[in-house]
């Protein structure tokens, strides 16, 4: 990867909710990655995006009841791989899928996925992404034609797949995503994943039966209609990288392309709710 980052280190008493908010805000400004610390968060920004008054629009960070500190430093590019190795542990998601990377012991569950997730979003850590994963199980994938929009490594690609849907597109707007997608799909032994390098543009003409939007609530909510224009009759939409606070949003936005709430997850104050076009 040739993309060098500004890293923020953020010491937050309390910590919550002060990490859940901030990681919100933050996102809303162009910060890409997250890792939670126990006293606060790391997050990353792209160099090439960062302004000086970059932080100026987050009041958050200013409000009395939260002691906030941070800095920053600039992350030249580096082996995210390695990085994630040291870190990465598999996980099991209700006993019917694991998520592992290829330096672990194989775990016996009906679905394996195998992740080498580098600077990629999307291992099953995060809750976003672990609820999808539920959501998937959940539906029958048979023979479906699957969007995974934001794709961050490909896993909800690479499971939608293992379950039968096909063909598969994976679209991300950064290329390591769009690179490191590939090489699961690779490694998953999938035949019907088509990543690109993009955004919501690439979906004129375009018909699903699934679509799979992992990103944060801005973004999903100025490409709602885009979706529905994508989403078969019938078919089915998934929407995470909000908070139970942005539901009502969602789904307002939703409602007014003719797409109607099914039912949600939720897991520690993360959402991932399912829709269908009406």
């Amino acid at each position: 990867m040739s993309t060098p980052y500004i890293q923020f280190l953020f010491t937050l008493k309390p910590v919550q909710p002060a990490r859940e908010i901030l990681v919100a805000e933050l996102a809303h400004v162009g910060f890409e990655s997250f890792v939670e610390l126990d006293d606060g968060l790391e997050a990353y920004v792209p160099k090439m995006d960062w302004k000086n008054d970059l932080l100026d629009d987050i009041s958050f960070i200013k409000k009395s009841e939260y002691d906030i500190q941070y800095c920053q430093q600039t992350i030249a590019p580096k082996n995210w791989n390695e990085v994630w190795e040291s870190d990465f542990k598999p996980i099991i998601i209700d006993n019917r899928c694991a998520v592992r990377a290829t330096f672990h012991e194989p775990i016996a569950t009906p679905y394996e996925l195998i992740i080498t997730p580098k600077m990629s979003f999307g291992t099953g850590h995060h809750q976003t992404t672990y609820m999808l994963l539920q959501h998937l199980l959940d539906i029958d994938l048979e023979g479906a034609s699957v969007l995974d929009m934001g794709c961050g490594t490909g896993v909800l690609a690479v499971l939608s797949e293992k379950k039968g849907g096909a063909p598969i597109d994976a679209i991300d707007i950064e290329p390591w995503c769009y690179e490191n997608t590939k090489e699961n799909a690779l490694l998953n032994n999938c035949k019907s994943i088509r990543a690109y390098q993009g955004d919501s543009s690439l979906l004129v003409d375009k018909k699903y039966d699934v679509i799979i939007a992992n990103i944060n609530k801005n973004v999903l909510i100025k490409d709602i209609s885009v979706y529905s224009l994508s989403l078969n009759i019938g078919g089915t939409l998934l929407l995470s990288g909000f908070y139970t606070s942005d539901l009502e949003d969602i789904e307002n936005s939703c409602e007014r392309v003719q797409l109607e709430y099914v039912s949600h997850l939720k897991k520690q104050n993360w959402v991932a709710a399912k829709f269908s076009k009406i």
